[in-house]
């Protein structure tokens, strides 16, 4: 399978779910952002683990599953974001050892970034995982995006909205770093283009 390797752009609080962050995950060639919903503790492991500097005076689970994969003879080769289902995603941790044996476990992807930048892994998505997930911001809808709907015009619901609206609003959304606003309103974009389709 053609896999799509990621970067991590940056982790951002949540502006919609409380306690929660949104780990920014992006293609460089295409610049598609991938937005993953997280929790805070991931946040925070996923944080010191790209601080190679800073060490925690205990280790956290992360670090103690790095040292044990090291300890019994594996590496981290890469991890693999392979689904996306109901807003959630769904990673494997690819793992080889010194006899070239490939172990691959199932995991959450915030817990599967943590422990890629452990190990310096690579991430990698699929092309479907981008297309269903992923959000592009073009810099000629920027102008779009900074335009606020007067009071009055602001509407209950998705459905009551044109697609250039919503467009637009994706936009807003994704320029304000929402990014969990901007992934149900890019659901609903690609749901009425399915339906003209």
């Amino acid at each position: 399978m053609d896999y799509k390797r990621l970067i991590i752009r940056g982790i951002s609080y949540s502006q919609t779910q409380m306690g929660a962050y949104a780990l920014i995950l992006e293609q460089e060639e295409t610049g598609i952002k991938l937005p993953v919903v997280i929790g805070n503790y991931e946040a925070q492991s996923i944080s010191l683990g790209l601080e190679k500097d800073i060490q925690p005076p205990r280790p956290l689970t992360h670090d103690l599953f790095s040292k044990f994969i090291t300890t019994v003879g594996y590496q981290l080769e890469s991890i693999i974001i392979y689904q996306i289902l109901d807003g959630v995603f769904f990673s494997n941790l690819i793992l080889k050892n010194r006899q070239n044996e490939q172990l691959i476990l199932d995991a959450r992807t915030s817990d599967a970034v943590a422990m890629a930048v452990r190990f310096n892994a690579p991430i990698y998505t699929t092309e479907q995982v981008l297309t269903e997930a992923g959000i592009m911001l073009e810099l000629s809808e920027i102008d779009n995006a900074n335009q606020k709907p007067h009071e009055e015009e602001i509407k209950e619901g998705y459905e009551v909205y044109m697609l250039e609206e919503l467009q637009a609003m994706l936009d807003k959304a994704v320029l304000e770093e929402d990014f969990d606003t901007a992934l149900e309103l890019q659901q609903e974009i690609k749901k009425r283009k399915k339906n003209i389709d």
